[in-house]
């Protein structure tokens, strides 16, 4: 990325939005956007309005928070795995607005474990972060390797849901501990959820949440999969 952490947000939440085109083979309504200021292009980002979702019978209208949600998530647990996202009301009103990864489209979940032995760590580190979010949507294109060799995660709006059904390509890790490091930065979210993460779940998602911080912080390592996963 071109730019520290503090400035993509404040881009993101600033700059002018003009759309280049809806991104194929979205479920939802998901658009490139070219981001501007004082009419210099600055930078892109990926555009998901609340007003192109389809209604969905286990999730409450607004995937889009949950985007927000999960990039706020992995930032209070420092694991800069999401890219940077913000609410902004857009061109279709309010959604989210994500910094656009420029990644090696070839390279994705199955590639890099069968590859690049070097990046296991990191990928276990997506494991842990889809069980505490509740992600129900993990594919394998869903992991992004910049030219920087970082690893990123996208499309996160089916997260955070109140019934646990984790559904993910990622089981390699399965039985394996979770990392000390990863359990420190778990343990001070079982007093307290960050308000900025909360303020974009509803009340049972929330309870839920602190459900599989337990669970985390009891037993300590990555599940098994069963036939719902």
């Amino acid at each position: 990325m071109p730019a520290d952490e503090l400035t993509l947000l404040h881009l993101l939440q600033t700059a002018d939005i003009d759309l280049e085109g809806r991104m194929p083979w979205s479920s939802n309504a998901t658009f490139l956007a070219n981001l501007s200021v004082d009419g210099e292009r600055v930078g892109q980002a990926v555009y998901k309005p609340m007003r192109g979702e389809r209604p969905l019978w286990d999730f409450e209208p607004g995937l889009h928070r949950r985007e927000v949600a999960a990039y706020r998530l992995s930032a209070a647990l420092g694991l800069d795995i999401v890219p940077p996202t913000v609410l902004r009301d857009g061109p279709f009103g309010e959604g989210s607005l994500q910094w656009f990864v420029d990644a090696d489209h070839r390279q994705h979940y199955f590639t890099l474990y069968e590859t690049r032995p070097d990046l296991h760590e990191a990928l276990s580190v997506f494991a842990f972060f889809d069980l505490l979010a509740n992600n129900t949507d993990r594919k394998s294109g869903h992991v992004l390797l910049d030219g920087d060799d970082h690893l990123w995660g996208i499309d996160h709006g089916l997260c955070f849901a109140a019934d646990f059904k984790l559904r993910t390509v990622i089981w390699e890790f399965a039985g394996e501990e979770i990392g000390a490091e990863i359990i420190g930065a778990v343990e001070p979210l079982a007093q307290r959820i960050p308000a900025e993460v909360a303020d974009m779940l509803n009340d049972s998602e929330i309870d839920a949440m602190y459900e599989r911080i337990e669970w985390v912080l009891e037993n300590r390592v990555f599940p098994s999969p069963g036939s719902r996963y």
